[in-house]
């Protein structure tokens, strides 16, 4: 049998070659993810390998929130603490780090890097350590000197000597490049260094550290803390150097996970998309073989035999198809890395997992798929090689339509259960009750195929005469196989449409919210991660035809015991810029006041004139009255707490925006602000136009980046489409040629083949759009009460989509109509 399975394999190159491109396209998902997330920990690994390298000790403030990770906003660490450190036995060079925010302006007036939602811009006092080397230059020596790393400089069009805007958290300094710092691969992330008193001054305060790390002169890292932590101050700890490199790595290794999951969840999409082509693949072929295997039978092979002679022909198709793929796949993490900049410049790692994984998951999924084709062809009597008009039974659709219609109920009840679940417990049932939909509605498909496609193709029909008529008794033939090939295009289609009909809901209800809810004529913004600078109020409050400026800040804190982001500032000025609707107090909340939404009340049990405890980053408590009680608000969020309170416990106050009133509300006033502001690249200012802009560029950019990644889903179900319409013209050679001698053209037989090929992707396209807009709106209803209160569909995108569906169609109908059309009508009626 193993002979048979090797002339199968070369009498059926092409159509199996159309089969190994779909697990091609899926394994290649697959082994991009994994080579990339495997290059980019090596990177990191590298990355950390020389920072701290001969730290044994590190002391820092403790966290008080959990999850604080930022040192601009924990408790400092005393200079003076040194002289304390060096006392103690076994500590050989203790040093003080600054860490803060600093990014350069480059010649061309904008900021160097991508600060927002992107890697850091680092701002640290040069130390002379380990971590950064100078490549060139010298080591800043004053408040006027900076050395800045080698490819900031690069992007920049920057040298030693030039002078440059360094933007952090005070008014911009201009200074002096002094050296270049040889940094290694910073992942995207830029570094400036200032001499320590300058840093301090900048990002900190004078007299203080973010941390203090030291070296042993001999006990262990472990002895060596628990001596240092005995000379601490209240609120510092004492961790060891490997500890801190674990953090640092685990923190990473978390993201870099998530990032890793996140990927291969739409690699599996493809993965599952491709398996109901290779299923209508091997269909296709056992029903064509029918005769061949029947005389298999007849002369002796055995059931088993002959379901492990197509089994060994979808083996050889996922093992070529795995390889492939896996080289398709070191592509694709080629350009994964080309588009996240200098994080992607250390070149690809390769392990043995990604290349374990594309074989099991190519062979596995090729094997799984046709094992049903392959026992129905076990099933196949002897008798059948005799008869010319033999044919595969089927059977009857009564069991499908009640299996297909049970899985669909039972998978919209799990979305249904997931989505109103708390944050990672909605993964799994949403993600087994999507599962269980399309499953279901595949099934479906073929009972669904017959009345849609009716109507699909009434204007063929009537327009077209007789390939129009031929068409769409071609697609209703075998509504199985129909459903098959459009189930894969439904299902690319269908999260595609989820994804847009999210994002037009996202659009929409910040649109509502902003205008409802932003009473402000401007806000004032920073791209930056250290928030607007010091002194930008002030500007703002000089500019001609300005009325009024206000700061606002954000924080964490632990609010009752738990976690939990706050804004603070002028409550007053706050809640009218909100347009906040007061339930019960009001604005007046003084210097130990703070102000919650309804939901917050409820839930603690809180009134106005409620003690609340505050936990600040300080690591102090403060007991905050409830002044007011307002209307759920998703711009300010639940907490508004007093700005002394803020500013009392937090060492360097961080402002997130500030609100602005024009006297007269015209472009005259935005620009006059923006001039005011041009030395500070990193601020927008914004009315409520822009911000509504600004939001939509976001999510814009999401859903094209998940639209991308679900694109792969849909170039698989084209191949399908292609690989079915091959085959059925294969299998059809006869017919075809009794068509030719009868008189139709040419051009009316691939007309034929077209429109047929058009219906079965618009088929697929409508089952589709209308799972992905159910799903949308189920998700719009989950969410209501998190933001997405407005239902937007896209119905000029939804129209797009159908459109690209019929090209789809076209496309995938030029080789099988170009084959048709090519056949030999003799040739044709004498085939068997």
């Amino acid at each position: 049998m193993g002979k048979v399975t090797l002339r199968n394999l070369a009498a059926h190159k092409i159509r199996l070659v159309l089969t190994a491109v779909s697990v091609i396209l899926g394994v290649a998902f697959v082994a991009g993810t994994l080579i990339f997330t495997d290059s980019m920990n090596k990177q990191f690994d590298e990355l950390f390998s020389r920072v701290g390298v001969n730290v044994a000790v590190d002391v820092r403030a403790e966290k008080i929130v959990d999850g604080d990770d930022d040192g601009m906003a924990a408790q400092p660490v005393p200079e003076s603490l040194l002289a304390t450190l060096r006392g103690v036995e076994g500590v050989k060079n203790p040093t003080g780090n600054v860490n803060g925010y600093a990014a350069v302006v480059g010649k061309d007036g904008k900021v160097i890097g991508t600060p927002q939602n992107g890697p850091p811009q680092l701002g640290v006092n040069w130390t002379g350590g380990e971590s950064y080397d100078l490549a060139s230059g010298r080591a800043p020596q004053g408040p006027g000197e900076v050395v800045v790393d080698q490819r900031t400089a690069e992007k920049g069009d920057l040298s030693v000597g030039d002078t440059v805007r360094v933007l952090t958290q005070g008014p911009p300094q201009r200074m002096r490049i002094v050296g270049l710092a040889d940094a290694g691969n910073l992942m995207g992330a830029t570094l400036t260094a200032f001499d320590t008193p300058t840093a301090q001054r900048l990002m900190l305060r004078p007299g203080y550290f973010s941390d203090i790390e030291m070296a042993s002169s001999g006990p262990s890292q472990a002895e060596l803390r628990d001596r240092v932590a005995k000379v601490l101050p209240d609120g510092l700890e004492a961790v060891t150097g490997e500890k801190l490199r674990e953090e640092a790595k685990s923190d990473i290794a978390a993201m870099m996970n998530f990032f890793r999951t996140f990927l291969l969840v739409f690699a599996l999409i493809s993965i599952f998309v491709g398996a109901f082509i290779i299923f209508n693949t091997f269909s296709m072929l056992v029903a064509q073989r029918t005769r061949e295997l029947a005389l298999l039978r007849a002369v002796g092979a055995a059931r088993a035999q002959v379901t492990r002679a197509v089994i060994g022909e979808a083996v050889a198709v996922g093992i070529v198809g795995s390889t492939l793929g896996l080289l398709v796949g070191a592509g694709l993490a080629t350009m994964l890395q080309s588009q996240v900049g200098d994080a992607g410049d250390g070149g690809l790692t390769f392990t043995v997992t990604p290349v374990i994984w594309s074989y099991v998951v190519g062979v596995v999924v090729t094997v799984v798929s046709a094992y049903f084709p392959a026992r129905r062809a076990a099933k196949i009597p002897p008798v059948a090689a005799m008869r010319d008009d033999v044919a595969l039974p089927q059977r009857s659709m009564r069991i499908r339509v009640a299996l297909g219609s049970l899985l669909t109920l039972v998978g919209a009840a799990l979305i249904g259960v997931g989505l109103t679940a708390d944050g990672g417990n909605a993964v799994v049932p949403v993600g087994a009750g999507a599962f269980a939909v399309f499953i279901g509605v595949a099934m479906l498909a073929p009972v669904i195929s017959v009345p849609v496609l009716r109507v699909l193709g009434a204007p063929a029909a009537r327009l077209l005469g007789s390939p129009g008529r031929l068409a769409r008794q071609n697609a209703l033939r075998n509504p199985r196989r129909t459903a098959a090939t459009a189930a894969a295009l439904m299902i690319g289609l269908a999260l595609i449409t989820t994804v847009n009909v999210l994002g037009a809901t996202m659009r929409a209800s910040v649109d509502d919210q902003i205008d409802s809810q932003f009473g402000a004529d401007y806000l004032v913004s920073s791209q930056g991660a250290a928030g607007v600078a010091a002194g930008v109020e002030r500007k703002v409050k000089a500019v001609p035809g300005v009325a009024s400026a206000s700061t606002v800040y954000q924080g964490d804190a632990k609010i009752a015991g738990k976690k939990a982001p706050y804004v603070s500032g002028d409550a007053a000025v706050i809640a009218k810029a909100a347009k906040l609707k007061i339930v019960s107090g009001g604005t007046a909340i003084g210097p130990a006041g703070i102000m919650v939404d309804e939901d917050s009340a409820k839930k603690n049990g809180w009134k106005v004139g409620s003690a609340v405890p505050v936990t600040f980053t300080d690591g102090k408590t403060e007991r905050l009255t409830v002044a007011g009680v307002f209307a759920k608000s998703d711009l300010i969020g639940s907490r508004l707490v007093s700005q002394q309170a803020y500013l009392r416990h937090t060492v360097n106050p961080t402002v997130d925006a500030i609100l602005v009133d024009a006297a007269a509300d015209n472009p005259a006033s935005r620009s006059a602000l923006q001039t005011a502001l041009s030395d500070h690249p990193d601020l927008e200012v914004l009315d409520q136009a822009a911000l509504k802009e600004d939001v939509r560029k976001e999510v814009d950019g999401f859903v094209t980046f998940l639209t991308i990644l679900l694109v792969m889903s849909v170039i698989i179900a084209a191949v399908g489409v292609v690989n079915t319409l091959a085959l059925s013209v294969i299998e059809r050679t006869r017919e075809i040629g009794l068509l030719r001698a009868i008189g139709i053209s040419r051009r009316q037989l691939r007309r034929m083949i077209r429109l047929e090929s058009i219906m079965i992707a618009l088929f697929g396209a409508v089952l589709g759009v209308t799972i992905g807009v159910a799903f949308g709106a189920a998700l719009q209803n989950a969410l209501a009460d998190k933001g997405l209160g407005v239902l937007a569909v896209p119905y000029g995108t939804i129209g797009v989509y159908l459109v690209v569906a019929a090209v789809i169609g076209v496309l995938a109908a030029l080789w099988p109509a170009w084959r048709a059309g090519r056949m030999d009508v003799l040739k044709a009626i004498a085939t068997e």
